[in-house]
């Protein structure tokens, strides 16, 4: 996923996605970016051996990710193209690399872009990030779930009146409960389209995309509960690759029926 904050380019996490969005960037001549990692599950980070501008030694990227990923996330990257796994090395790839640790709270400011972090309910070490740019800001918390007793508060207070909550949907609430299969999901570390249409209401955002699809649903499953979400919150939309949301001046978020 990339957001783009005037001449600023962020990159959120390194899954197949950088592979296109590599190709684009090397068109448009990008040789500079900021990677804001989530955390190291294998879906969050297989793109990054594959994202050509990283091949550039003109290039060069800063690296973000929550400081209990730092310096395992270097290492993290590195291992994975290790021989046999890839035949090029990290270091090898050309472009100018810089690791930088962040920790829930802490505001990082690049210009007129600032960006919080915040400590997600993942079973392994995971951030959401907040990012403001100019008088638009937008949430991006996938691989989390609620507390059994309801939405969770400290997310609720950091996505409070942003533009656009990216938010983790895998489940329907059939899989999440294991009443569809007998094999409840709770503890995973995901959530349901009716857990970030609550979320999305409490936190007053203007518009909600429904992220991090489980492999297994088709187009129909999708659609469901992307109603299931409009439901409770009717600003809420089904992410889909490709799709692009405008957030300045006042823009509405594509499908959302935002005046």
């Amino acid at each position: 996923m990339e957001v783009r904050c005037g001449e600023q380019l962020l990159i959120l996490d390194g899954g197949t996605g950088l592979r296109p969005l590599g190709e684009t960037l090397r068109r448009e001549g990008v040789r500079r970016a900021m990677f804001l990692f989530s955390h190291v599950h294998w879906d969050h980070i297989q793109g990054f051996p594959f994202f050509l501008p990283a091949f550039d030694r003109k290039a060069t990227f800063e690296i973000l990710a929550g400081e209990e990923l730092l310096p395992s996330l270097d290492l993290v990257l590195t291992r994975q193209m290790t021989p046999p796994n890839f035949p090029i090395r990290l270091q090898d790839m050309g472009a100018t690399f810089s690791f930088h640790p962040v920790q829930p709270g802490q505001e990082i400011v690049r210009d007129e872009v600032r960006i919080e972090a915040l400590s997600l309910r993942h079973p392994s070490a995971n951030y959401g990030y907040r990012i403001q740019y100019r008088d638009s800001a937008l949430v991006y918390a996938t691989d989390t779930e609620h507390p059994p007793n309801g939405v969770d508060p400290h997310l609720a207070a950091f996505s409070r009146g942003a533009d656009l909550l990216i938010y983790d949907a895998q489940f329907t609430p059939e899989e999440y409960d294991g009443s569809s299969d007998g094999r409840p999901r709770r503890g995973w570390g995901h959530s349901t389209p009716e857990d970030g249409a609550r979320l999305a209401a409490e936190s007053q955002v203007r518009c909600l995309a429904l992220f991090h699809h489980d492999p297994s649903h088709d187009d129909e499953t999708i659609r469901q509960m992307e109603l299931q979400a409009q439901a409770i919150f009717p600003h809420s939309l089904a992410a889909h690759e490709g799709l692009a949301l405008d957030l300045g001046e006042g823009a509405p978020c594509a499908r959302c029926p935002i005046p």
